[in-house]
């Protein structure tokens, strides 16, 4: 009696290659192994016995198969993620250069496969949002920006070895260690100063924030340095305010009390807004009565009337060098820079300028 006839076809004979690029699911169907030991041939080969290491390669070879973005994270344990705590905008205030800063960071860091993800925390508690991000492993490094507030951050994250660097310079400890990256602001409140000055201006005012405020006694430093070094006394010219419109306004009124104040320097735009509104209420011309400079160039700052002259923070520059640091950081290479100063620079409106008319 003759044997019966196997008409089963032998499983490599059916299978169907799925269309598109090799996957790990395609490489492990095809060598008869499962995902696991394909991703041992890959991540830790030492675990496979030689034969099957080498049927999974061959399969791998003969595919070109290429992990994905997935497979290198696992094996890197890296998220291409760059944490920053993001503070909501004050109300009563112009100022949006957060929003400007971290589009220029999302960009820049987009060139170098990162992203950035944002995250919030405590306004009382300057470390609250960054245990839970590490104890995650959720990003690779952070980027700090509240510099202005102390750097407790900068301890916090080198006791626990995560990468960082600073939009700002390590104000409390001149000597630190991190890199950072920061704009001059005592330069840029200097050729505010010149700038009204060659407008003609000799008794000129500075509206800033309170003593307390380290980028504020920065900024206040360069218009004082500026008229002493004219030959003109500062005394009784500085005015500390809170950063709102109408505690501005208010200021500013007080300040024209004393006819021969014909120009004001400000610390934000939010202050020479208040400026601008005081004069309105006096009926008095900016640029051509009163001189008023900015800082920081804010939207607002290019739609007031009737144009208001403000310092321009770098900050496309400041977020492609951050992104350039952190990229060595996290490559463990040697920082060319450990603290980088960038220039602001004037853009000059009609609010300055004494020659215009309406």
């Amino acid at each position: 009696m003759s044997q019966p006839i196997d008409r089963r076809v032998p499983r490599t004979e059916v299978r169907a290659r799925p269309a598109g690029p090799p996957t790990l699911a395609t490489v492990a169907d095809e060598a008869g192994v499962s995902r696991q030991t394909v991703s041992n041939a890959l991540n830790n080969p030492d675990l496979l016995r030689p034969e099957t290491l080498e049927r999974v390669q061959e399969v791998i070879e003969r595919l070109g198969y290429s992990p994905n973005r997935a497979a290198r994270q696992l094996r890197t344990r890296s998220s291409h993620l760059v944490g920053l705590r993001f503070e909501p905008a004050q109300e009563g205030t112009s100022n949006a250069l957060m929003d400007r800063f971290l589009h220029s960071l999302v960009a820049a860091a987009s060139r170098t496969g990162h992203h950035v993800l944002l995250f919030s925390g405590d306004p009382d508690d300057p470390l609250d949002g960054y245990d839970d991000l590490l104890r995650s492993t959720a990003v690779d490094a952070f980027v700090v920006t509240d510099t202005y507030a102390g750097t407790p951050q900068a301890g916090f994250l080198k006791d626990r070895d995560a990468p960082f660097v600073t939009f700002g310079r390590p104000w409390e400890d001149p000597h630190a260690d991190h890199a950072w990256v920061d704009v001059d602001g005592a330069a840029g409140a200097r050729a505010a100063t010149r700038h009204l000055l060659e407008q003609g201006h000799r008794r000129i005012a500075w509206l800033g924030w309170e003593r307390s405020s380290r980028i504020g006694q920065d900024r206040r430093s360069g218009w004082e340095e500026t008229l002493r070094a004219e030959g003109l006394d500062p005394t009784g010219l500085g005015v500390r305010v809170t950063d709102n419109v109408d505690a501005a306004r208010m200021a500013t009124h007080h300040v024209l009390d004393d006819p021969s104040v014909t120009g004001f320097v400000c610390a934000s735009d939010t202050l020479a807004l208040g400026v601008l509104h005081a004069l309105a209420e006096r009926r008095l011309q900016p640029g051509a009565d009163v001189g008023v400079v900015g800082f920081d160039d804010s939207a607002a700052a290019q739609v007031a009337w009737p144009g208001l002259t403000s310092v321009r923070q770098p900050l496309e520059d400041v977020a492609v060098a951050l992104v350039h640091t952190l990229h060595d950081v996290l490559a463990h290479r040697p920082v060319a820079e450990q603290g980088r100063m960038l220039e602001p620079s004037l853009v000059v409106r009609r609010s300055s300028l004494r020659g215009w008319t309406p």
